[in-house]
């Protein structure tokens, strides 16, 4: 009877050390498994962390959009971010693609200057489901649930153009050649020349001879539109251009009639073959947006909005779905009298770019 007992005993005392033994191997192994859970954590806390940006720009051949990307990349990775950059050379589809793909790489925001205001619906609603910010850069993309546009005040900037233009020919017939209708920054100016002429168009004293909208901003619209208007024999006293290249398409017909000095001409961004025409005195004026203002805010908005920072805004504009937070940057005119504090002050061109062609003893002096 003793020996069952002591052999069950035994048989016990074997069991618990098994049970012991298992179980300390559990643990050793769910140790090993957090721990090394812990190491993945914290071997790349930076890699986790990181803030990751996307940038679709619609083409590179307008001058200021390369300046707007480089500063803005280079904002962006002094406040730690990384930024993906996409071309879309003009094309929608491109663009579209281009979306599609690089809400696949990890970004946390999304910033698109569009080709077109339309057609980026679903894409954009993709990347909201992935829970990805939106922000509209320069222009603005219509019914597509947006989170932000970053831009200048574009009713302005018509204004400005066309205010300085109505001083100088408060009298007279005038050719608008707006920009491209694919993009809402051109009825914005639009609206803004309007704004500006209305006392003149109202009592007759100025006559709009013609108005066209140049597919892609391409300048030759501008150069026939002017040209055909010079055969046709009407009298040209002003012309609006929506931007600088329109303005550059209008003063090159111009100049083959022998007209440019005849007429006013303005355009808009202050590039560098403009601002050298206004101090020549061939372009009355163009509007300078200070784009490292732009730029730089829209790459520190990013990444407030990556970080989940609530951003605060003055302003709205209506999407066409939504009115949408707005954060707005005024624009600048720049005439002959103000080159020199304004692009040239803010180091956007030099003094040697802009007067290049000027007489050296006719540059204003150096500050």
């Amino acid at each position: 009877m003793s020996e069952i007992t002591d052999k069950k005993g035994g048989h016990a005392v074997q069991e618990l050390i098994k049970r012991a033994v298992l179980s300390l191997m559990v643990f050793i192994i769910l140790f090993a498994c957090f721990a090394c859970g812990g190491s993945i954590e914290t071997a790349g806390p930076g890699e986790d962390d990181r803030i990751m940006l996307g940038f679709v720009i619609e083409g590179l051949v307008i001058e200021r959009w390369q300046k707007d990307r480089d500063i803005f990349v280079s904002k962006a990775k002094e406040l730690g971010a990384e930024v993906i950059v996409r071309n879309a050379n003009e094309d929608t589809d491109r663009q579209v693609e281009q979306i599609y793909a690089i809400i696949e790489e990890g970004i946390d925001v999304l910033l698109i200057l569009p080709y077109e205001k339309d057609g980026l619906t679903q894409c954009i609603k993709a990347a909201k489901k992935k829970g990805i910010k939106v922000i509209a850069y320069d222009r603005l993309i219509l019914n597509a649930d947006i989170d932000a546009y970053v831009a200048f005040n574009s009713v302005k900037v018509g204004q400005l153009m066309a205010g300085v233009l109505y001083e100088k020919v408060p009298e007279g017939n005038y050719i608008i050649v707006n920009g491209s209708q694919k993009d809402n920054n051109s009825y914005l100016f639009n609206s803004g020349f309007k704004m500006a002429l209305k006392d003149g168009l109202d009592n007759n004293r100025i006559r709009i001879i013609d108005e066209v909208w140049a597919d892609d901003w391409r300048e030759n619209e501008s150069y026939n539109t002017v040209s055909q208007a010079i055969s046709e024999g009407k009298r040209i006293d002003a012309v609006i251009g929506g931007n600088d290249r329109l303005a550059e398409g209008a003063l090159k017909a111009l100049s083959e009639h022998r007209l440019a000095d005849d007429v006013y001409v303005v355009g808009h961004d202050a590039e560098l073959s403009a601002c050298q025409r206004i101090v020549e005195g061939l372009q009355l004026a163009t509007v300078y947006k200070p784009i490292r203002v732009l730029a730089e805010g829209a790459a520190e908005l990013a990444v407030k909005m990556a970080k989940g920072v609530e951003i605060e805004y003055e302003h709205t504009i209506f999407d066409g779905k939504k009115e949408v937070p707005f954060i707005r940057y005024e624009p600048v005119l720049v005439t002959k009298d103000n080159m020199m504090d304004t692009v040239i002050k803010d180091g956007f061109h030099t003094m040697e770019e802009v007067y290049r062609n000027v007489p050296r003893d006719q540059w204003p002096p150096a500050e």
